[in-house]
């Protein structure tokens, strides 16, 4: 009995430990990529402009239909197009690393997907990358620059963001 009780307690431990070193393994390697957790960007109260939305017909605050009534229509999330840069809406409050930060989010498509950076006056950070469907992406993050390359069949796409003893400058190779 005793005999039992030890062969478990040493199989216990060693898949604990095993189980503990495969998890550091996977979070230290994990850590250094392009899966960091999404940056939540202030919306604007009225969208500037939108490829997706037909000039004549008649707008959402027109219809009477469109809202029910001005509190439901507060609390109902906006949908529509990506924010575009501007202030920030009234009930939208950033997070003090971004109100710091006071930067422009900006997208830049391209054939093979699309690049949205956050651009301070010195420095850039990547708010997310999405590549077109079929295509493979690959993000590279370093001090002073950005590269997102999309690649598809021998087909290379880049966007290079660099701000070193500059502003962030974006360049696409889109050939």
């Amino acid at each position: 009995m005793q005999r039992g009780l030890v062969h478990a307690m040493a199989w216990t431990l060693a898949t604990g430990a095993a189980v503990t070193l495969s998890w550091w393994g996977v979070h230290t390697v994990m850590s250094g990529t392009a899966y960091d957790r999404p940056l939540a960007v202030p919306l604007t109260t009225l969208p500037l402009s939108s490829s997706t939305r037909n000039p004549q017909s008649p707008s959402p605050e027109a219809s009477p239909s469109a809202s029910p009534s001005p509190q439901a229509a507060a609390s109902t999330p906006a949908s529509g197009p990506p924010p575009s840069a501007g202030a920030p809406s009234s009930s939208a409050r950033p997070s003090p690393k971004a109100s710091a930060r006071a930067g422009q989010v900006k997208a830049y498509p391209v054939s093979g997907g699309r690049v949205v950076f956050d651009l301070g006056a010195s420095s850039a950070e990547l708010v997310s990358a999405t590549p077109a469907a079929g295509w493979r992406m690959q993000v590279w993050k370093q001090d002073y620059w950005i590269r997102v390359t999309f690649t598809r069949d021998g087909s290379e796409v880049s966007v290079f963001c660099t701000w070193h003893d500059h502003p962030p400058v974006v360049e696409t190779v889109d050939p």
